[in-house]
C-alpha cells in the first residue's frame, strides 16, 4: 500500500497529530537552516574581510616587509607567522617582479596564481574572500602580499548550534505530547464514541438510543444531527410496522380479489383471443380495400369535413406527384394545388351532401394537355363527414369520341357526295361538251363552217375578229376552267364516296414519301406563288420500321395533301426570318407504323383544329380551296386503311399531322352502296 492511501486511512485523530509533528519538524529544519545561513554570509561578507583587513595591515610594516622580501626563507618565515589566525585560508608572497616567493595553505590545497600579473583573472573565479596588500620598500620597487579567507565557519558554532536545536527539539516533542493529549480528549475520543454508537444501533436495530451532547463545536453538532436522523428513522420504523400489519391486511384481501382476477384474465384472453381474430381479419379486409382502392384506374381521394386527406391511391400518387405519406393528413389544396380552384364545390359537397361532377378539365402533364372528370361524393358515416373525389382521365374518351364523331361525318356525307357527283356530272358534261362545240363551229379550219357562214351571207374570220375584240375566247376558257374545276370537286366527291376493293400490298414508306415529296415539287399548284423546292425537307426515318400494308395511290394521295398544306402554311407566315421548314417521320411503334408530317407554318387554333377534318370546311380564299383534302385523306386512313389520324397545332409555331397504319396485313372487302358513279 503507498504511503499516501496509508495516510488517508488513518483515523482523524493520528492524521492531526501527524501534521502537527511533521509542522514542528519543517519548522525546526527551517529555523536552523536559516540561523547557519545568517552565519555564514555575516562571516564571509562582514568578518572575513575584516580579518583579512587587520593582518594586511600588520604585515604591511616596512621592517617586515622589507625582510620578507629579501629571501625565500624570509617570505617562508613571514607566512608561517600568519599560520595561527584562523579566518586564513592560503596567502602567498610576491616580489617585485611579481614572482611566487613563498605561499601557505590550510587543508586542501588551492591553485594560487604563479605570477601577480594573473591574480585578477584567478580572483573572478574565485568565490572566497581574498585581499591584495602592497608592501612598500624604501628605495625598492613593492612586492605584494595575496591573503585569501576561509569559507568555513569555527567548530563552536556548529557544536552551540547542535546543542540549541536539540533543544528546541526536546521543547517541540514536549509540546507536540501535550497537544495530541488534547485532540484524543477534544476530537478523537468524541468521534470513537460516535462510532461506537451508530455500530451498537446497527447490530441491535436499537433506534431509541441517543448520543451524549458534547461542547458547541462540529462534533458536538455531528451528535445531535445523529440523534435528529435517529430519532427519524425510529419513527419511519413505526410507520413501516403499522404499514406491513396494513399491507399484510391487503395481502389477505388481495388474495381473495386474485382468484377472481385469474377468472376475470381467463375472460379476457378468451376476449383478446375474438378481438385479434378480428382485427386480424380487419386488417386483411382493409388490405384488401387498400388493394382494389389501389387497383382502379381512377384517381380517389378521401377527405374528412376539414379537407384533410385521408386517402390516397396509387393513381392519386402518378397523377400529382405526390407520395401517399406526404399527402396524408395534409389540406387537399397542398397535397394536390391543381384542385384548389375545386375548393368551394368540395365544401358545398360536405354540408349539403351532394354529388358534383365536373366533366372536363385541363391538366398539363409531362407538357402536355390531358382531360380529367372529376366527381365529388359526399361521405357520411361513424367516422364522421367528408367527401370522396374521383378523377378520371377522359384523354382517350374524348380523342375516341372526336375520331367517332368525325367517322360518323365522314360516313353521313359519304351518300351525299355520291348523290351530289351523280347529279352534277350531267349538267356539267353538257356545259364542258358544249364549250368544245361553239369552239369547233367558230373554227375557220372546217369546211362545214365555212360553207354555213358563205351561206348567211357571213365572213367568218370577221366575225372571228369580232369575238377576239370581245373577248369572247376568253369567256369560253373561263367557263372550261370553271367546268374542270367543278369536274375536279367531283372526282374527289366521288373518291370520298367510294370504298376500296383493292387487296392491300406491303408499301416501303420512305420510297413512298420521297415520291410524294417528288410529285409536290412539280405541282402547277405550289409552283404557282411560292417555290416548293425550296422548303427545307428533313427526313427522319425509323430503320426498324419494314414494310406497311396498305395502298400505294392512297396513302400517295394523302401525303400529297398534307405537303400541299404545309407548304401553303409556311407560305402565309408573316415573319420571314425562319427559314420554311417541313419534317418527315416513320416510326416504328408496334402495332402501328408511324408517319408524322410536321412544319413550322402559321399553325392554327383550337376551333379550326377540331373541323379540320370536316367536308368541305376550310381556311383557304374562295376559289382557292373546297375543304375535301383532308377530309378525303381521313376517310382514306381510318375507313380504307383502318387506322388512325391526328392532328396538333399551335398558333405561330406550326402543325403535326400523325398518320398511324395498322402493321398486320388486313384485306378490306367492299360494302355496297346505293350511290353510282354517272
Amino acid at each position: 500500500m503507498h504511503l499516501r492511501e496509508r495516510l488517508e486511512n488513518l483515523p482523524v485523530g493520528q492524521k492531526l497529530l501527524a501534521a502537527l509533528l511533521v509542522l514542528l519538524i519543517t519548522i525546526l529544519l527551517v529555523a536552523n537552516l536559516t540561523f547557519i545561513s545568517a552565519a555564514y554570509w555575516i562571516s564571509q561578507e562582514s568578518m572575513a574581510p575584516q580579518a583579512l583587513q587587520t593582518i594586511g595591515r600588520l604585515v604591511s610594516n616596512p621592517g617586515l616587509a622589507e625582510k620578507a622580501l629579501d629571501s625565500e626563507i624570509s617570505a617562508e618565515a613571514l607566512l608561517n607567522e600568519l599560520n595561527s589566525y584562523t579566518p586564513l585560508r592560503a596567502a602567498a608572497l610576491y616580489d617585485e617582479q611579481g614572482n611566487l616567493l613563498a605561499q601557505l595553505q590550510h587543508g586542501d590545497k588551492l591553485s594560487l596564481p604563479k605570477r601577480f600579473r594573473h591574480i585578477e583573472n584567478w580572483r573572478i573565479t574565485e568565490f572566497r574572500s581574498t585581499q591584495v596588500i602592497t608592501l612598500q620598500r624604501p628605495g625598492k620597487a613593492p612586492g605584494h602580499l595575496l591573503l585569501v579567507a576561509s569559507s568555513e565557519l569555527p567548530v563552536a558554532f556548529y557544536t552551540g548550534t547542535l546543542t540549541a536545536s536539540l533543544g528546541i527539539l526536546v521543547f517541540s516533542v514536549l509540546l507536540w505530547l501535550i497537544i495530541a493529549q488534547q485532540i484524543k480528549r477534544l476530537i478523537t475520543q468524541p468521534i470513537h464514541r460516535l462510532e461506537e454508537l451508530s455500530r451498537q444501533v446497527t447490530r441491535e436495530e436499537n433506534y431509541a438510543l441517543r448520543a451524549l451532547p458534547g461542547n458547541h463545536d462540529e462534533i458536538g453538532s455531528l451528535a445531535e444531527a445523529f440523534n435528529t436522523m435517529l430519532s427519524r428513522i425510529e419513527a419511519r420504523e413505526q410507520q413501516l410496522k403499522r404499514a406491513r400489519d396494513e399491507s399484510q391486511a391487503a395481502f389477505d384481501q388481495a388474495q381473495g380479489l386474485a382468484e377472481e382476477t385469474r377468472h376475470t384474465n381467463r375472460k379476457l384472453e378468451l376476449e383478446v383471443q375474438v378481438r385479434s381474430k378480428i382485427e386480424k381479419k380487419l386488417t386483411g379486409f382493409q388490405n384488401y380495400l387498400n388493394s382494389i382502392i389501389d387497383s382502379m384506374p381512377s384517381a380517389l381521394i378521401a377527405l374528412d369535413e376539414q379537407l384533410y386527406v385521408t386517402q390516397w391511391n396509387q393513381e392519386a400518387s402518378a397523377l400529382s406527384g405526390t407520395a401517399l405519406d406526404d399527402a396524408l393528413n395534409q389540406p387537399i389544396y397542398l397535397a394536390f394545388e391543381p384542385l384548389k380552384p375545386f375548393l368551394p364545390q368540395l365544401k358545398n359537397t360536405v354540408e349539403r351532401h351532394s354529388v358534383a361532377k365536373i366533366e372536363r378539365v385541363t391538366w398539363t402533364k409531362d407538357d402536355v394537355p390531358h382531360y380529367y372528370a372529376l366527381t365529388f361524393y359526399p361521405l357520411m358515416g361513424g367516422a364522421g363527414r367528408g367527401v370522396v373525389i374521383r378523377i378520371d382521365d377522359i384523354t382517350q374518351r374524348l380523342s375516341l369520341e372526336e375520331m367517332m364523331v368525325q367517322s360518323e361525318k365522314m360516313l353521313s356525307v359519304g351518300g351525299l357526295a355520291a348523290g351530289m357527283a351523280h347529279e352534277i356530272n350531267n349538267p356539267l358534261g353538257a356545259i364542258l361538251h358544249n364549250v368544245q362545240n361553239i369552239r369547233r363551229r367558230l373554227s375557220p379550219d372546217l369546211p362545214k363552217n365555212l360553207e354555213q357562214a358563205s351561206e348567211a351571207g357571213i365572213d367568218l374570220p370577221t366575225v372571228n375578229a369580232y369575238l377576239q375584240n370581245r373577248e369572247v375566247p376568253q369567256l369560253l376558257d373561263g367557263i372550261q376552267q370553271a367546268g374542270a374545276r367543278a369536274a375536279k370537286i367531283v372526282t374527289h366527291m366521288l373518291s370520298f364516296s367510294r370504298r376500296s376493293n383493292r387487296q392491300m400490298a406491303p408499301c416501303d414508306l420512305p420510297a413512298l414519301i420521297d415520291q410524294a415529296v417528288e410529285i409536290a415539287g412539280n405541282d402547277f399548284d405550289l409552283t404557282v406563288g411560292f417555290d416548293f423546292k425550296g422548303q427545307a425537307i428533313t427526313r427522319q426515318f425509323d430503320p426498324d420500321l419494314g414494310p406497311v400494308p396498305g395502298t400505294a395511290n392512297e396513302l400517295e394521295q394523302v401525303l400529297l395533301n398534307l405537303l400541299k398544306n404545309a407548304a401553303q402554311a409556311i407560305h402565309q407566315r408573316e415573319d420571314d426570318r425562319e427559314p420554311g421548314r417541313i419534317t418527315l417521320r416513320t416510326r416504328f411503334n408496334p402495332p402501328w407504323a408511324e408517319i408524322q408530317v410536321e412544319d413550322n407554318g402559321i399553325g392554327m387554333s383550337e376551333s379550326v383544329r377540331k373541323r379540320i377534318f370536316e367536308p368541305f370546311f376550310t381556311t383557304k380564299e374562295i376559289g382557292q380551296g373546297t375543304g375535301l383534302g383532308l377530309s378525303v385523306s381521313y376517310f382514306i386512313i381510318t375507313n380504307n386503311h383502318k387506322g388512325q389520324m391526328e392532328v396538333q397545332s399551335t398558333p405561330g409555331q406550326g402543325t403535326c399531322f400523325t398518320l398511324r397504319l395498322p402493321l398486320a396485313s388486313t384485306l378490306v372487302t367492299p360494302e355496297p352502296t346505293t350511290n353510282a358513279e354517272s
